[in-house]
């Protein structure tokens, strides 16, 4: 199912959290609304799903408007971040609830129930957990339970607020990479809101990235990532060395800055080294120029360990720091990005 919003407003009294918001989702891809918190991206996705009712706009769901089209009938999952299960109930209940309530004429026989959930609990890898109830189980385990129940209902849209926020680093990353196999191989229309950078770029076939109530950019991950289209896009999906000059600033990302330690070189900017960091096969090098004292300027520099030890690099050393690529954005596009 494609879905479409076209000029969505929506304020909560003098907050504006969508401000003429007009995109288009096609059938089958999964897109990330990605953008720090009250930027709109939880607002918009529940518009989509008639959890909120937006103050102007439409919303077509398979070029149908479906602005006063009841919840229920917009044939939507919503999988939330607190998973949502019902405690009291089985792994199998919950994942048939939406299926038990349905209007008689529309609601399967038991064994149909029991197949279809079967299936589902087979498709989340966990159809060993029938029996348990919600709080004998991990958090990613509620998390893909929770997908299940929304799978139940046969939704032709599938959207997830913050689906992994509530779970540990290592468990976030197994299950996003799972649910990108999950959506290959069930490929509907599925919109996630996080603000995880790297979740949206590893995951999404699309990113659309908000802030303040408006759309900043729409692409592909890489598309986005390698060719933002302002200062806060490219603050946002990572880490962001700022370069000032005349009216204008250029930005490196710290793996695209290199240290030379030839201090007669004309090339680039000096700077002394505060500290370094090794992490793994990477070294990382925060710098600062000027003196020191007075508000220095800091960067910071991703190097592979190799390279750092080659330097001969210690804090309190002078370098100088030279762009592999640079960025400029006008001085006036430097909303929301941190030095």
């Amino acid at each position: 199912m494609s879905i479409q919003v076209n000029n969505i407003n929506k304020r909560f009294g003098d907050f504006v959290a969508l401000d003429n918001v007009s995109l288009d989702f096609p059938s089958g891809e999964l897109t990330a609304l990605l953008g720090p918190s009250g930027c709109g991206k939880t607002t918009l996705l529940r518009i989509i799903a008639g959890l909120e009712q937006a103050d102007s706009g439409q919303v077509l769901l398979e070029g149908e408007d479906a602005s006063d089209t009841h919840v229920r009938e917009r044939q939507v999952g919503f999988v939330f971040q607190h998973y949502a299960l019902f405690r009291h109930m089985t792994v199998f209940d919950n994942v048939a609830f939406g299926l038990r309530v349905k209007p008689r004429k529309q609601r399967p026989s038991e064994t149909e129930i029991r197949k279809k959930v079967g299936a589902l609990l087979e498709l989340v890898q966990l159809s060993w957990l029938g029996d348990r109830f919600p709080s004998q189980l991990s958090g990613g385990q509620r998390q893909r339970i929770a997908l299940a129940r929304a799978l139940a209902v046969e939704p032709r849209v599938l959207l997830l607020d913050e689906p992994f926020g509530a779970l540990d680093a290592k468990v976030r990353k197994e299950l996003r990479r799972w649910l990108r196999r999950l959506h290959d191989e069930l490929h509907i229309t599925s919109l996630f809101v996080t603000h995880d950078q790297e979740e949206a770029l590893e995951v999404s076939d699309r990113v659309v990235l908000m802030n303040k109530g408006k759309v900043e950019q729409v692409g592909p991950p890489q598309e986005v990532y390698e060719h933002p289209a302002s200062s806060f896009v490219f603050g946002f999906l990572g880490s962001a060395n700022r370069f000032h000059a005349d009216g204008q600033v250029g930005f490196v990302r710290p793996h695209e800055l290199d240290i030379i330690t030839d201090l007669n070189s004309t090339e680039g900017l000096e700077a002394r080294i505060a500290r370094i960091l090794s992490f793994g096969a990477s070294a990382r090098v925060e710098l600062y120029a000027g003196n020191g004292i007075d508000a220095p300027l800091q960067y910071e520099v991703e190097l592979s360990r190799e390279r750092a030890a080659s330097l001969q690099l210690e804090p309190e050393k002078l370098v100088r720091l030279v762009p592999a690529r640079l960025r400029v954005f006008d001085g006036s596009d430097l909303q929301g990005v941190g030095a």
